[in-house]
């Protein structure tokens, strides 16, 4: 069986990353392994507490601290998805040997799908709840592309 280890990428590792991580982790698809981590991270920061309600009410497991993007996890991703083009075209220029295997997220689980992920940093509960429910539809079409292939 082949694994395919997936990198999800965002600013600081404490919103949309760590739900999409948590999200995908919960699918529980047998050949994928998952990890996330931020362009601007500052590693062993604790997620944010809207991103941990979400996570936690919809009994998920997650890593509940930030973790800055290494040269090592991006070695070890067979893909990696960034929540932005910002994001994607920030991981090009510092290692551009990971070019080829760079997609947002939407672009990759739907060429037409454009945009970024909405950054609710800051926001209310209600904006998390607006991007977690976001993220577990892209999510949901993510793993039907997994299983195809």
């Amino acid at each position: 069986m082949i694994v395919i280890n997936i990198y999800l990428i965002c600013t600081g590792n404490t919103c949309r990353s760590p739900m999409a991580e948590a999200i995908l982790r919960s699918k529980g698809i047998n050949n994928v392994s998952v990890r996330s981590a931020g362009v601007h991270a500052q590693a062993g920061f604790p997620i944010s507490l809207n991103a941990k309600t979400l996570i936690e009410e919809a009994d998920m497991l997650y890593t509940p601290v930030s973790r800055v993007v290494s040269s090592e996890d991006l070695k070890w991703a067979d893909v990696v998805l960034t929540m932005t083009e910002g994001h994607r075209a920030i991981l090009i220029h510092s290692y551009p040997e990971v070019k080829d295997k760079t997609f947002t997220l939407k672009g990759f689980v739907k060429q037409e799908l454009t945009g970024d992920v909405y950054d609710p940093y800051g926001g209310d509960i209600d904006t998390y709840r607006h991007v977690f429910n976001e993220l577990s539809g892209i999510i949901d079409v993510l793993e039907q592309k997994l299983m195809e292939e």
